[in-house]
């Protein structure tokens, strides 16, 4: 199955791209993350392993994620192996435009179970493309309210 959206976000693709490679910041806007169980310091880059605990549909699971393609704000691939033998790609692209990013995503997953997961395929798509748009929503209003935030400015003074 895959799943794919795009939106424009008036950020700089170098700020989207902090973000999104930031595995501490999958809490503050993939709606289905419910912890990080491993991953590196600092930004994610090729050959990063992360350990997740995701939640959707009721179910948690865990995905081990490995970036296998990283090139500064512009593209961002991962691949991840999940519960029985199930496997998901997840590729972001930034591109700039007249008023910030044109963001790209789509997810591409193998469902488990054979033909039972080949039959509950069109619900798990409708659930995961809910899903989708709401943290896609979400990534949209962080990193555009950390756009407009004016830089924090300290002269040493006490006060």
């Amino acid at each position: 199955m895959r799943v794919e959206r795009s939106m424009d976000i008036a950020a700089a693709p170098e700020e989207i791209y902090d973000v999104v490679t930031d595995a501490n910041r999958l809490k503050d806007w993939v709606t289905i993350h419910q912890e990080l169980v491993k991953a590196p310091s600092g930004s994610l880059k090729e050959g990063s392993k992360l350990t997740q605990r995701l939640k959707l549909a009721g179910r948690c699971f865990t995905v081990d994620w490995t970036v296998v393609q990283s090139d500064r704000a512009r593209r961002v691939v991962w691949t991840g192996r999940g519960p029985v033998r199930s496997k998901a790609s997840v590729t972001y692209e930034l591109e700039p435009s007249g008023t910030g990013t044109h963001f790209s995503y789509a997810n591409e997953y193998d469902l488990p179970g054979g033909p039972l997961g080949r039959i509950a395929g069109p619900m798990v798509a409708r659930v995961t493309t809910g899903e989708l748009d709401r943290s896609l929503d979400k990534l949209r209003k962080l990193v555009e309210r950390q756009s407009d935030s004016p830089p924090s400015r300290h002269d040493g003074r006490s006060v």
